[in-house]
């Protein structure tokens, strides 16, 4: 079995790449300004990088693919809320905490979760009121605007401030787990429960109930929800929210994750045989070879040959 491979980048697209990177460096300190193979790039301390391509126009996060938003651990999310409310270039996004009304800007300042899940139902939020149920409080997960539209979370309280995940959708969020592992030889995220599906039970339907805290009043469907990591970072997952598939990543904002490998001829003959989608040829990426796959919602995954 070839090594999992290690996340490498994150690739946006960008009016100006380096208007944005001074953006990221300023809210996330921790992060640098510099280059890889001649690439614009964001230099997180943990050895992953965001790196842009500048483009002529606004990019666009429409029609949605499976590439929803990326995000940061913070030390202390609420001194980071702080600091940002002061920032006229950062606007600040509401976690909206019913369909009713009335939002927070961090998740611990609403419902708790119940059985290590996200966000309630209607039900349960119900039942926490009838109960008196108070909100947690300390550390949690908000959001806000980036350069480009880009959507940004940044969680806490954490040990060290570093770029850590990349949120997705998925058609199958259970099958695509069975992907990333065969095909990718991705571990299962820390904190997967349940019992791991097989290509006979991975195609479960998306969950009836909506849930808050959630970006949209109208609230967000949680189940079943799925994921992986690489190195330190981690990719996770929940069910395509709309009724309309969700389409390729290249060319929009968040264009496509890159992840690296030892042996990328060893690894595209592993993928063709597996008939995973191969785009093209291997190509050069400055000083490195890489190839382009596609993940199993279209999303563009980058392979880069670090020796």
């Amino acid at each position: 079995m070839l090594e999992t491979p290690g996340f490498h980048h994150l690739h946006l697209n960008s009016i100006d790449p380096d208007a944005a990177i001074d953006w990221y460096v300023r809210q996330f300190p921790t992060c640098a300004k510099g280059e890889w193979a001649g690439i614009p790039a964001l230099l997180s301390p943990n050895n992953v990088m965001v790196l842009f391509t500048k483009v002529d126009r606004a990019p666009s996060s429409q029609p949605q693919s499976a590439i929803w938003h990326f995000g940061w651990h913070v030390t202390d999310v609420r001194a980071s809320l702080a600091a940002y409310q002061q920032r006229s270039e950062v606007e600040l996004l509401p976690l909206y905490t019913t369909d009713e009304g009335g939002s927070v800007l961090v998740s611990s300042d609403t419902w708790p979760n119940v059985g290590g899940v996200l966000g309630l139902t209607r039900a349960q939020i119900a039942e926490a009121r009838a109960s008196g149920v108070q909100p947690p409080g300390g550390g949690g997960f908000a959001y806000m605007t980036g350069p480009d539209d880009a959507l940004v979370e940044y969680a806490g309280n954490y040990p060290a401030e570093r770029f850590n995940h990349v949120h997705l959708w998925q058609e199958e969020p259970l099958c695509a787990l069975l992907w990333y592992q065969k095909h990718l030889n991705a571990p299962v995220r820390a904190g997967f429960s349940g019992a791991l599906p097989t290509e006979a039970d991975c195609k479960v339907p998306r969950g009836a109930d909506r849930t808050w805290p959630a970006l949209n009043r109208e609230g967000m469907f949680r189940t079943p929800r799925a994921g992986v990591e690489f190195g330190d970072v981690v990719l996770t997952w929940y069910a395509n929210q709309g009724e309309t598939p969700l389409v390729s990543s290249r060319g929009q904002l968040q264009d496509h994750i890159a992840l690296s490998v030892g042996d990328l001829d060893a690894w595209v003959n592993k993928l063709r045989a597996e008939e995973v989608v191969v785009v093209g040829k291997p190509y050069r990426l400055g000083a490195a070879r890489a190839v382009m796959i596609e993940g199993p919602s279209r999303e563009a995954i980058e392979l880069v040959e670090i020796r």
